[in-house]
């Protein structure tokens, strides 16, 4: 019976700092890498869940913006970074779906590098305008473009970002010319737009609604079927006549390869519940974005849906980066 006892106590004293080492999820901060500069829709998704995600899990949830490369030099940071879920991606749909088509070596796949984990908000694009542009209304825009073909020009938040393709595919649909300017995020641009730096920015609302109801920028046309509650003297573009010009962007959670289920599960479930309550919705709507939500496998499905998708879009408006 002693030999036992001691036996146990010897197998307890060899496990149990095992046992410790491994605790329960997480026992350090948490970081959520955005692939982006702050001020923009990216950085709004990530912060939108910081502190509600910090009190369920009870540590710090902290945002660190990794932007340039369009997007790429965030993504590899979190595909090369150890799967124990305390480095994770708030990833953008322009990068995340769009990159793989745009580079030759991204430096990541969005398959194989990542494990979704939830998706958080969708949003359609605004197209808006500095105070000095002299138009008021989409087909004004467009008449001012095709009598001044290369005066204008558009920013984007980085080549290959969905604003890119917005812009490219605003060109081919209205037949003008206007160069495009490529920053290093939202927010750099959108101060450019009010400064009059640049001319047209055709983004997702969270980085520009106060702005145009401040009337600092002016927002002629969003791109989704129905107007937005935080704009609603904004046309859809299909109501001022560009009926083939509906695109949204989404921002989700993942991440690196190998991350444990349970781990995957657990941020799956809090986040859920953060975006099921008023307050997130109601700061979602505010900003012009909607949450939504998915399982971990429903992103994975949508991921590859979504992967397909934007390459034929990137495909047949001929945007290519290398």
């Amino acid at each position: 019976m002693l030999r036992r006892h001691l036996i146990a106590a010897g197998f307890s004293a060899l496990t149990a700092p095992h046992l410790m080492a491994q605790g329960k999820y997480p026992q350090r901060p948490i970081t959520l890498v955005v692939p982006t500069a702050p001020g923009g829709s990216t950085d709004f998704t990530a912060r939108l869940i910081v502190e509600p995600l910090s009190r369920a899990l009870g540590q710090p949830v902290v945002v660190d913006n990794r932007p340039g490369a369009s997007g790429n030099i965030g993504n590899q940071m979190v595909a090369r970074a150890k799967p124990d879920g305390y480095t994770l991606l708030v990833s953008y749909s322009g990068y995340h779906v769009g990159n793989p088509h745009l580079f030759k070596q991204a430096g990541w796949d969005p398959i194989k590098d990542f494990s979704p984990v939830a998706m958080m908000t969708r949003a359609p694009q605004v197209i808006t305008l500095s105070p000095k542009v002299p138009a008021s209304n989409l087909q004004e825009l467009i008449d001012y473009c095709k009598a001044n073909p290369g005066k204008l020009n558009y920013a984007s938040s980085g080549n290959g970002s969905i604003q890119h393709i917005a812009g490219e595919l605003f060109k081919q649909l209205t037949g003008t010319f206007i160069t495009h300017i490529p920053y290093r995020g939202s927010g750099p641009a959108v101060q450019d737009l009010m400064g009059g730096q640049v001319d047209m920015f055709i983004t997702t609302p969270a980085g520009v609604v106060s702005q145009i109801q401040a009337g600092k920028l002016k927002g002629i046309a969003v791109t989704s079927k129905k107007r937005l509650s935080s704009l609603p003297n904004v046309p859809t573009a299909t109501e001022s006549g560009l009926k083939a010009y509906e695109l949204d962007s989404w921002f989700a959670l993942y991440a690196p390869t190998g991350t444990p289920a349970d781990i995957v599960q657990l941020l799956n479930t809090e986040i859920n519940k953060i975006l099921s309550t008023a307050e997130t919705r109601k700061k979602a709507e505010d900003s012009g974005t909607d949450v939504e939500q998915m399982s971990p496998q429903q992103l994975t499905d949508f991921t590859r849906k979504e992967l397909d998708y934007w390459g034929k879009v990137i495909t047949g408006a001929k945007i290519t980066l290398e």
